[in-house]
C-alpha cells in the first residue's frame, strides 16, 4: 500500500471508532512510523514505505481504534510548543492548562511578590513546575503524590534544561511541609472530576485509560479541593496568589470553600473565577490576606 493509500485507510477505521480528528491521528501515527512530518507525508504520498513500517503502524493503529489516547501511544505530548513525556501513569496535558499558567504569569510579571519559591501542587507530567520555571527562571516545587508521576516529571524537567531549578517531593498534598508560610504562587490541577461523572461514563480515551488518581476528586469532586483550602492556609506567604484549575460546574463552590473565614488560619481575599475558551468556568484564583 501506498502512504496515501495507508492514510485514507487509517482515516476510515478511525472515523468508523468514533475519532473525532481521524485524518490528524492518521497523519501522526504514520509520520511516528516514518519519522516524517505530516507535510512531508503528503508529498510523498504515492511512495510505498517499508513493510517494517506498515506493519508497525497498524499495531499503533489498532490502539487508537480501541481509543487509547494518541498521546500515550507517541509517548509525548505538545504543551506549551514543546514537547512532553506522558504515560497512563500522568494525565494528558491540555489546553486549559496553559491558560492556568498564561493567567499566573501575568500576574506575577504586574505585581510586587513576596519572595518564596513557587508551588505546582498535583504536578502530574510537570507541565506547569517546567513551564514557570522556564519562564520566570525561579525555584519552583513541583508535589504529587504518585511516585510514576514524579519520576516523569523530573524526566520532563532534564529534557527542557531546568531540572536545576525545580525540587521534586513525593507527598499527599502538603503532608510532607511544615505548617509555615512559605510559597508566594501556587499553581494546581488537581483531581475535580465526581464520582458521579465516573460512574455516568467519561469519555473513553479518559476513562479507560487516564490514571483515576489523578482525576478522581470524590462524591462532588471537591474533596481535594477543600483539603488544598486548608493546607494552604498557614503555608502561603502573606500577598501570595494561588491559581487552580477546577470543573465547568465547579465556580460557586470553590469561592464559597475558598472565602469562608476559618478561626486560627489565615484567610484568602480578592477571589475571582476565569472562564476558558468555551464560556465555562476553569481558573480559580485567590490571593493571601496580609498579615499584620
Amino acid at each position: 500500500m501506498l502512504i496515501n493509500e495507508l492514510l485514507h485507510t487509517a482515516c476510515i477505521r478511525l472515523e468508523q471508532s468514533g475519532i473525532d480528528t481521524p485524518e490528524t491521528d492518521a497523519a501522526l501515527l504514520l509520520g511516528h512510523c516514518l519519522g516524517k512530518s505530516r507535510t512531508t507525508l503528503y508529498l510523498m504520498g504515492n511512495e510505498e514505505p517499508f513493510e517494517g513500517s506498515k506493519k508497525h503502524f497498524f499495531k499503533l493503529l489498532a490502539r487508537r481504534i480501541k481509543r487509547e489516547p494518541l498521546a500515550y501511544i507517541l509517548g509525548v505530548q505538545e504543551f506549551w510548543s514543546l514537547d512532553f513525556i506522558v504515560s497512563p501513569d500522568v494525565l494528558i496535558p491540555r489546553p486549559e492548562t496553559e491558560l492556568l499558567i498564561e493567567k499566573a504569569i501575568s500576574t506575577w510579571e504586574d505585581s510586587c511578590q513576596p519572595s518564596g519559591p513557587i508551588l505546582d501542587l498535583c504536578c502530574g507530567s510537570g507541565v506547569i513546575a517546567v513551564v514557570l520555571a522556564k519562564e520566570l527562571g525561579r525555584k519552583v516545587m513541583a508535589v504529587d503524590l504518585s511516585r510514576q508521576a514524579i519520576l516523569t516529571a523530573r524526566e520532563n524537567a532534564k529534557r527542557h534544561g531546568v531540572l536545576q531549578l525545580i525540587e521534586f517531593s513525593q507527598s499527599d498534598l502538603l503532608s510532607a511541609f511544615a505548617s509555615v508560610p512559605s510559597f508566594s504562587l501556587v499553581l494546581s490541577n488537581p483531581p475535580y472530576v465526581s464520582q458521579k461523572e465516573i460512574d455516568i461514563g467519561l469519555q473513553p480515551e479518559v476513562g479507560r485509560y487516564e490514571p483515576l488518581l489523578a482525576l478522581n476528586g470524590g462524591r462532588k469532586g471537591l474533596e481535594i479541593i477543600q483539603r488544598i483550602d486548608q493546607e494552604l492556609r498557614n503555608r502561603m506567604l502573606s500577598g501570595g496568589h494561588l491559581f487552580m484549575e477546577i470543573g465547568a460546574d465547579q465556580g460557586s463552590d470553590l469561592l464559597s470553600i475558598f472565602g469562608a473565614e476559618k478561626e486560627g488560619a489565615s484567610n484568602f481575599t480578592d477571589l475571582s473565577i476565569e472562564k476558558d475558551y468555551s464560556g465555562h468556568d476553569r481558573i480559580f484564583h485567590a490571593r493571601m490576606e496580609s498579615r499584620n
